[in-house]
C-alpha cells in the first residue's frame, strides 16, 4: 500500500496534518515513526571538498542539521502555513536569532511594552548597551501610538499575540498595516495562540516565534524555540543565527516536540474550554480581586480577541490575584492540591506562578490591579473542568473561609 509523500501532507486537515506531518517510514528498521537520530555526525559524500560547510538542510553535523531537526521544522512551517522554519534549543534563543538576524548598531525597533521578560531585558538593556540597537516600547492597544513611534530607522516591530503576563491582544491584522507601511518586518511571538488556533502569518506577518516548550510540545518535558516565515527570511536565520551561534535543539527534544504536536488540537480544545469556565468562576468569586482574561466581556481586548480568533477561543492562560497581600497569595496558593505550583505555561498539568507586583522589566506598565496585588499565572491543563473549579473553590475556603 502506497503512502502519501510526507512531504505534501500541508495539503491536508490539520488534524491528520498534527498526526502525520514530520514523521518518516525509517528506511533501515521498518519503523512506522521517525527514530531518534542521536548522532553529532553524517556520512559525508565521496567527495566533500565542494561541500558548503554551512549547509543546513542535509545532515553533516547536527549543529547545523541534523535528520530529527529537519523533520521538525518541516512540521512546524505546515502547521504554521510558512514556507520554512528554523528550530532553537529555547524560545528565547529563536527570539534572540530574529534579533540578531535582522537588527545591526543604529536600528530602532519598537517593542509591546508588556512583553516577555527575556525580550524586555534584551531590549532595553542588552541589545541597547552592546550594539546601539534602539527601542521604543509601545502600548500594541494604541495603534496611533504604534505609528507615531516609527522612525526611518525603524527596522522590525514586535509583539506578543496574547502579552504575558497580563493577557492584552495585540491587533495583527492592523500591525501589519503599518508595518508594511513603514517599510518594517513584523515579527510575533504565538507562543500563546499556537495553530490551529491562530496563524499571524496568513494575515501577513513576516515572522512567527514560539516557544515549543509550551503547548507544541504539551508535556513539560522538552524544550526548543522556532521561527517560521518565508523561506527567504529563515534562511538568513539559519545562516547567522543557527550555524554561527550554535543555540542548537538537541536531536532527543526534537523528536520528544514532534511526539508531543500530534495531540497538539484535541489539547487545545480542552484546554481552551476549560480556561473560559474557570476564568467565568474567578469573575463570580468576591474573595477574587480581579481576574483578567480576554474571553471575559470586561477584557478591554475581548471584542478583539472574539474577533481576531474567530469564536475559536481566547486561549488558556489567565492572570488573577485574591484580595489580600503576598503572604495571602502564597497561602491561596500552598491550599491549591490538583493545581502545581511552577512555572511554564501550556503543559499537561495546570500551572500557577505567583509573581510579585513589582520588580520585573516593565511591570509599571502593568495595569494598577497587578501592581496592588501582584498577580496569579494560571496556565490550564488537561484535567476535568470541574476538578480545577472544585480545586480554586477549595483553595479559597481554607484561605478565606467558605463563601
Amino acid at each position: 500500500m502506497s503512502r502519501p509523500d510526507k512531504h505534501e501532507l500541508s495539503t491536508l486537515s490539520f488534524n491528520t496534518l498534527s498526526v502525520h506531518g514530520g514523521n518518516e517510514i525509517d528506511k533501515t528498521s521498518g519503523a512506522i515513526r521517525t527514530p531518534i537520530v542521536m548522532a553529532n555526525s553524517y556520512l559525508l559524500p565521496e567527495d566533500p571538498s565542494t561541500m558548503d560547510w554551512s549547509d543546513t538542510e542535509t545532515p553533516s553535523y547536527t549543529r547545523n542539521s541534523g535528520h530529527n531537526q529537519i523533520c521538525l521544522q518541516r512540521k512546524l512551517a505546515a502547521l504554521e502555513g510558512g514556507q520554512d522554519a528554523a528550530v532553537f534549543a529555547t524560545g528565547v534563543a529563536a527570539l534572540h536569532a530574529v534579533f540578531f538576524t535582522f537588527l545591526k548598531s543604529g536600528d530602532h525597533v519598537i517593542v509591546g511594552d508588556v512583553t516577555y521578560e527575556a525580550v524586555w531585558r534584551l531590549f532595553s538593556e542588552l541589545l541597547p548597551q552592546r550594539y546601539k540597537i534602539e527601542a521604543t516600547f509601545v502600548d500594541m492597544d494604541d495603534m496611533e501610538a504604534v505609528r507615531a513611534a516609527v522612525r526611518p530607522n525603524t527596522k522590525l516591530i514586535h509583539t506578543e499575540t496574547i502579552a504575558n503576563p497580563t493577557t492584552k491582544v495585540a491587533d495583527i491584522a492592523t500591525l501589519v498595516s503599518v508595518a508594511k507601511q513603514a517599510g518594517t518586518l513584523l515579527s510575533v511571538d504565538s507562543t500563546f495562540t499556537p495553530p490551529p488556533f491562530f496563524r499571524p502569518l496568513t494575515l501577513g506577518a513576516d515572522l512567527v516565534i514560539h516557544s515549543l516548550t509550551k503547548y507544541i510540545n504539551g508535556h513539560g518535558d522538552a524544550m526548543g524555540g522556532v521561527v517560521i516565515g518565508s523561506k527567504e527570511l529563515v534562511h538568513h536565520i539559519k545562516a547567522d543565527a543557527l550555524v554561527d551561534l550554535g543555540g542548537t535543539i538537541s536531536p532527543f527534544n526534537a523528536w520528544l516536540i514532534v511526539r508531543g504536536s500530534v495531540t497538539l488540537p484535541l489539547r487545545l480544545k480542552q484546554q481552551y474550554a476549560s480556561a473560559e469556565a474557570v476564568a467565568h468562576y474567578l469573575s463570580t468569586d468576591k474573595r477574587v480581586a480581579y481576574v483578567t482574561y480576554p474571553g471575559l466581556e470586561n477584557h478591554d481586548q475581548h471584542a478583539l480577541g472574539k474577533s481576531q480568533f474567530a469564536g475559536k477561543g481566547y486561549g488558556a492562560v489567565m492572570a488573577f490575584a485574591v484580595e489580600g497581600d503576598p503572604d495571602t497569595q502564597n497561602r491561596f496558593v500552598a491550599n491549591l492540591k490538583v493545581i502545581t505550583s511552577a512555572v511554564s505555561l501550556g503543559h499537561d498539568e495546570t500551572l500557577i506562578v505567583h509573581v510579585g507586583g513589582s520588580g520585573r522589566g516593565g511591570s509599571d506598565r502593568y495595569p494598577a490591579s497587578f501592581q496592588k496585588y501582584g498577580h496569579l499565572r494560571l496556565s490550564i491543563g488537561l484535567e476535568d473542568t470541574e476538578d480545577l473549579i472544585a480545586d480554586i473553590r477549595h483553595a479559597l475556603d481554607e484561605t478565606f473561609g467558605a463563601s
